[in-house]
């Protein structure tokens, strides 16, 4: 299969506007899209489309950052690591 490119389920972009974006690419500044959802740059409201240096920055995935409690330096649900279980099991070695 040399050629094809693995396309991915929730590949995304947000809108690199650049020192001199219009405010239509502000607005959108740091927001992530899934690939076809993204609007065609340059923007419908576009202040200058003639000019527009707006490009796509590319992410794999749609999420951001850690994002389990404990990657995040957070206590995780307290009943998550708790064993419940009250009877011992049916077997003779339980």
């Amino acid at each position: 299969m040399a050629g094809k490119s693995l396309r991915l389920r929730y590949h995304c972009v947000t809108i690199n506007s650049g020192r001199k974006g219009c405010e239509a690419a502000q607005a959108l500044k740091d927001i992530r899209m899934l690939s076809p959802q993204a609007p065609r740059l340059p923007l419908v409201q576009c202040s200058s489309p003639e000019t527009c240096q707006c490009t796509y920055r590319h992410y794999d995935d749609r999420r951001a950052g850690p994002r389990r409690a404990d990657d995040r330096g957070e206590m995780a649900d307290p009943w998550s690591r708790t064993d419940r279980r009250r009877s011992i099991g049916r077997r003779a070695a339980d």
